[in-house]
């Protein structure tokens, strides 16, 4: 897990700061510790997703707004944030104890400049294309979703940045990508993960056998025996998904993994084609071998994707 950045330096006189900018105390009074980092969940057309971050806006209840902005903004490639890796937003931030409403994530984006951008091959070049977050400046990244800082204690969590269903491509004018928020929060106390491997030879055709373009994906469902969907906001919706990759070049054996999910009852189901699912549109993806599987705090649960067995 890397932790690359640690806003320690304004530890120093926070607890001035945040009544400043709060307004005032949360009802639990006092100050505690606040861990946040961020995690993804990939997409398929891109080699590389940066958003630049420029700090962390939090709301305490019963109280004005708290802004932490970093002294330099940081530049990070979510893209690069798969299979249990994350990036540290906060780490150990001195913050009033007590109830929080949401969290936002301050970026910078825009349509014209590579502030935040995405990657990805056009023509066998590299290209970049701004990346933009509608109302950006007002609600942008924005997890409406409660939590609690302990006084005289600590709380760490991951927010989890589904680029499958966040990335979009608004065609028209535009000559770039939207980046819509979907985005969930976990307790970093109480997580687990699904791992396994996949018969990728048995289970897809030759045309999908190389993992791109078709990107072979696990998806991964709340609850047991849901009737898996593609993202189109319509049906069941995945609480994350998992790319297919093979563990060394050349190697023939591949495998997947779901990190960061709650405690409980998941439907996981295989796809050949996850590079086709695009979050505004419908489209008839075939899922294969749905599995129930029941996910733990701090294990990782095996599941695996065997190929079906001969006619």
């Amino acid at each position: 897990m890397r932790t690359c950045f640690s806003l320690s330096v304004l530890a120093l006189g926070v607890a001035t700061l945040l009544a400043a900018c709060g307004g005032g105390g949360s009802s639990a009074g006092g100050t505690g510790q606040l861990s946040l980092q961020v995690t993804d969940a990939p997409v398929d057309e891109a080699t590389s997703v940066v958003v630049q971050f420029t700090g962390v806006e939090l709301k305490p209840a019963g109280a004005n707004a708290i802004n932490i902005d970093y002294p330099t903004p940081r530049t990070i490639d979510l893209l690069a944030l798969q299979d249990g890796d994350a990036e540290s937003l906060l780490n150990g931030q001195t913050v009033l104890a007590g109830r929080y409403e949401w969290v936002r994530l301050k970026v910078v984006t825009s349509q014209s400049t590579l502030d935040s951008y995405l990657e990805k091959t056009v023509s066998g070049v590299p290209t970049k294309f701004p990346l933009y977050v509608p109302s950006g400046s007002q609600t942008g990244l924005k997890l409406v979703r409660g939590f609690t800082v302990p006084v005289n204690g600590s709380a760490s969590f991951t927010i989890d940045f589904d680029l499958r269903k966040s990335v979009v491509d608004p065609s028209g004018a535009f000559s770039g990508y939207y980046l819509k928020p979907a985005l969930r929060l976990v307790d970093n106390a109480q997580v687990g993960g699904i791992t396994g491997t996949v018969a990728l030879s048995g289970l897809c055709p030759a045309s999908a056998s190389p993992l791109v373009p078709n990107g072979p994906s696990v998806y991964v469902f709340a609850g047991a025996g849901v009737t898996p969907d593609d993202i189109d906001a319509t049906g069941a919706e995945p609480v994350t998904t998992a790319s297919v990759k093979e563990t060394s070049v050349g190697s023939g054996v591949y495998t997947y993994k779901a990190a960061f999910l709650s405690p409980g009852d998941y439907t996981v189901v295989f796809t050949c084609v996850g590079a086709t699912d695009q979050p505004e549109s419908s489209e008839a993806l075939n899922f294969q071998g749905a599995r129930n599987v029941t996910v733990s705090a701090n294990l990782n649960n095996q599941q695996d994707f065997t190929a079906p067995p001969p006619p």
